[in-house]
Parts: C-alpha cells; structure tokens; sequence
C-alpha cells in the first residue's frame, strides 16, 4: 500500500506540531512544504511522520517532529543571519533552518551521515547549507553565529558553544540528566549569556557531552 505523504505531512503539522504551541507561520509552511520522508532511510520512510524519534545509526537519532518544530520556533533565523547547527543527523533539521537563514553550516561527527545528508540537501535543491565532517568538542570555526542549534542533549553547555555566537545571538540547547532534561534558549549578552527555559524533554547525548561517571560504594 502507497503512503499518501502529502497526507502524512498535513496531519503531522495539525495533530502534532500545533498542538504542541508551534504557531509560527514560517515554521508550519516548511515543516508542511519539506518532504521529511527524503531524510530517512528508505526503510524507516513509512515513519517518517511518526510521533517517534528514528534511528539514523552510530546511536544517533531524527528528533521527533515536535522537537525540531519547538527548536524551529525558538531560534526563528532571518533571513540575514547565519546558523551553525551541532549534529547533522539526518539533514532534515538543517534543511528546516536553511529554509529560514542566509546560511546554515552543520557539522557531524560521522563521515557517512555527512556525505550522506549533503546528498539529501542537493536533491531538495538547497544550496546554502553545508555539511562538515567534525567533534563539535575539539573543533573551531574560526568564526561566530547569529543562531546555534544543538541537536544532542549536553549535561551542562559546553563554554565553546557560547563563544561562537555573535553578540545578542541565540543557542537552542537540551541540557541535563535524563529522564528530566531541560531544552533551554541561550542569549549571548554583553556580559556573558542568559539562559531562558523552554520545557522538559529528553534527547540522546552528543558524544563526549554525557554526565560524568559517577562511583557509588
């Protein structure tokens, strides 16, 4: 039986990302124009517009359509102002915020999920995202953003991520221990950074960004 997507995706919008608070028109236009079924293996494309996270390999999952909905919301790039995204994951997302900015440099840290999600960018036609092959904990742009969008959760916000945004620039973020994690929006200010709630979720860690060990006797 063929899956009627268009279907899939009208209703992924007015049963899951709605109700969850996410009014922005822009952000429901691309979340109801972008074929998210073009972002997931081929075998997991009848989930596509699953209320579920979905499997992407390396233990790295697509968030779930609510998450990138709610984080799409938050940062709300212009059209002027340039993103880093941290976890290229499916290139869904990235292509979501490519929607909405000048520019949007992802990285991830797998070499096949990268080339593999710049494939899937060039066939929807968007030029103005790049994918690169990196460890967000050991490299360096060498330069600042407007907008920051982490897609795995941190035990606590690494330092670096702060300092790549430009002044007034903005992080989305999910931070903390599991099952009670916190997604928060940053603010780069002239004396440091503000942190603003948003709501409890739970995300798998980034690599190398998981709560320390603890020992107990």
């Amino acid at each position: 039986m063929s899956i009627n997507f268009a279907r899939a995706r009208e209703t992924m919008v007015e049963q899951q990302v709605r109700p969850w608070d996410v009014l922005d028109v822009r952000v429901l236009d691309i979340l109801a124009r972008l074929p998210r079924e073009a972002f997931v293996a081929d075998a997991l494309r009848g989930l596509a517009y699953a209320d579920t996270e979905l499997p992407l390999g390396h233990g790295e999952v697509m968030m779930k359509p609510v998450m990138e909905g709610r984080a799409l919301q938050a940062l709300l790039p212009a059209a002027h102002e340039s993103v880093l995204e941290i976890g290229t994951g499916s290139a869904y997302l990235t292509a979501c915020l490519a929607q909405l900015a000048r520019e949007v440099v992802s990285i991830e840290r797998h070499a096949d999920l990268a080339e593999a999600t710049q494939g899937r960018l060039a066939v929807q036609g968007i030029g103005n995202a790049q994918v690169r092959t990196a460890d967000a904990l050991a490299w360096n742009p060498g330069r600042t953003f407007d907008v920051i969008c982490v897609t795995g959760a941190v035990d606590a916000i690494p330092a670096r991520f702060v300092e790549w945004l430009t002044p007034n620039g903005r992080m989305f973020a999910v931070r903390g221990r599991a099952p009670a994690m916190e997604a928060v929006l940053v603010h780069r200010t002239v004396n440091g950074s503000r942190v603003e709630s948003l709501f409890e979720t739970d995300l798998p860690y980034l690599v190398g960004a998981e709560p320390a060990p603890t020992f107990t006797l």
